[in-house]
């Protein structure tokens, strides 16, 4: 374009979790500023943890997202387990590895038809598909109505879970519920494969920057998102005790959120940075799911984060089916259901201690930290948001991205900065349509 001199301001990212802002000042062709600016007040619930048994932190931690909610469920849970050094049954683990499939495949659905492609279909938003891809917004519903009935047979309900605690569930699914999930699961196929179709067909933005990727990694087979350490693409591993060497939290002037860096300035979590680290692990269907959007490791195109977070929709409903057949056939042991406190061998016993949960949640790896005294009531907390670690690294990315697009209209700018901000997903972004840029001359 013919402007050299360019300001934009982005006030209040819309429908979002939070709020936030984007700044960026051209001067004679020169990138003098590029800010993403989170102006979101602090929620304190660290804060609210502090005092409060370690069996009833996960019905707090739950609130901290809608859409991960889940997912911070189990990470509580993991962290209050290490504090008190409990060892779940291997049937536990299983069902709360089909809970986290679960979540990760509802919340990559929502992001991959409602976010990302009104954009790859070129409309403003969802409400258009309507009426022009009827049959795209029945599928997406349709899939998202299966993950949400699968939750509720296995938790109660998907937001706020409420039979996932400490040291298992209190209630198990018995045959009828694992035939019905089975059939639910395998339903699923279908639309699962026209999505593959679809995506594929559409056209990403072309952006490279390269960074460090951070996420889950293990020496077993299986792709981690319950459990391993944290390693990164720069040869970093390390236990997720230590997490805080890896966040390695801090501020800037122009965020209430916190930021992390590792290695380098900035590091990326989320699907794309999963598969950079793990794709060797994927098989089946995931990996043809990936050799048909054309993905390769190393992938430095964040734009690509929505095409994998597709590949680990394929990943995530393979494991679930195979997880619910493997319990159909073996049977569930319903005498592992508890209440709080208890488990098929008494009370659960709580001892002072300190302990850290590490899940890969829809978004990026996900932290929590508990110090518990002698009773299990909770002295310090503290959480480490996925989207928190990816802010640096989106604002680095922007500053390469704007001067390579200089040249486009108005519009075009507009749609790469929207695109690239809703391709990694972040909590602050909950709809299609959030961003408002204005273009000030001076």
């Amino acid at each position: 374009m013919s402007e050299k001199n360019i300001k934009i301001k982005v006030e209040y990212l819309t429908r979002v979790e939070g709020h936030g802002n984007i700044v960026v000042d051209i001067a004679d062709g020169r990138l003098e500023k590029c800010e993403l600016n989170i102006v979101e007040a602090p929620r304190f619930f660290e804060g609210m943890l502090i005092g409060r048994s370690i069996f009833e932190a996960q019905h707090i931690t739950s609130r901290i997202c809608g859409i991960c909610a889940c997912g911070h469920t189990l990470a509580s849970i993991q962290a209050a387990e290490d504090a008190i050094g409990f060892n779940p049954s291997s049937q536990t683990m299983i069902l709360r590895q089909l809970l986290l499939d679960m979540e990760i495949l509802d919340s990559h659905i929502l992001h991959i038809y409602l976010l990302a492609a009104p954009d790859l279909l070129g409309v403003k938003s969802f409400i258009p598909l309507i009426d022009s891809h009827n049959s795209v917004v029945r599928r997406a519903l349709r899939m998202k109505k299966t993950c949400n009935d699968i939750c509720e047979i296995l938790v109660g309900r998907h937001v706020h879970p409420i039979s996932c605690i400490v040291g298992g569930f209190t209630k198990i699914p018995g045959e009828k519920e694992l035939d019905l999930m089975l059939s639910l699961l395998t339903g699923m196929r279908p639309d699962m494969e026209a999505t593959l179709e679809l995506i594929s067909s559409l056209p990403f933005p072309s952006f490279e920057r390269e960074t460090e990727y951070v996420a889950l990694v293990n020496d077993g087979p299986g792709y981690p998102l319950l459990e391993g350490d944290i390693g990164s693409s720069d040869g970093v591993r390390m236990d997720k005790i230590d997490y805080k060497k890896i966040t390695n939290e801090y501020i800037v002037d122009h965020s209430t959120a916190k930021r992390a860096r590792l290695s380098r300035d900035s590091y990326l979590v989320g699907a794309l940075a999963r598969y950079n680290l793990n794709g060797s692990k994927l098989s089946g269907k995931s990996l043809e799911a990936a050799r048909t959007l054309g993905l390769k490791a190393k992938i430095t195109n964040p734009y690509l984060n929505t095409a994998a977070q597709l590949v680990e929709c394929v990943e995530c409903l393979e494991d679930s089916i195979k997880i619910v057949e493997s319990l159909k056939n073996t049977g569930t042991d319903r005498s592992q259901e508890l209440v709080v406190g208890l488990n098929e061998s008494g009370i659960i016993h709580v001892r002072a201690g300190k302990g850290a949960g590490a899940v890969e949640v829809p978004r990026g790896t996900l932290f929590h930290y508990y110090e518990i005294d002698e009773k299990g009531i909770i002295i310090n907390a503290d959480c480490v948001i996925p989207t928190s670690q990816n802010t640096g690294n989106i604002e680095s990315d922007m500053r390469k991205l704007v001067p390579e697009i200089l040249d486009r209209s108005r519009e075009e700018i507009t749609l790469a900065l929207e695109m690239l901000v809703r391709a990694y997903d972040p909590c602050i972004s909950c709809s299609a349509h959030f961003l408002e840029v204005r273009f000030v001359s001076k």
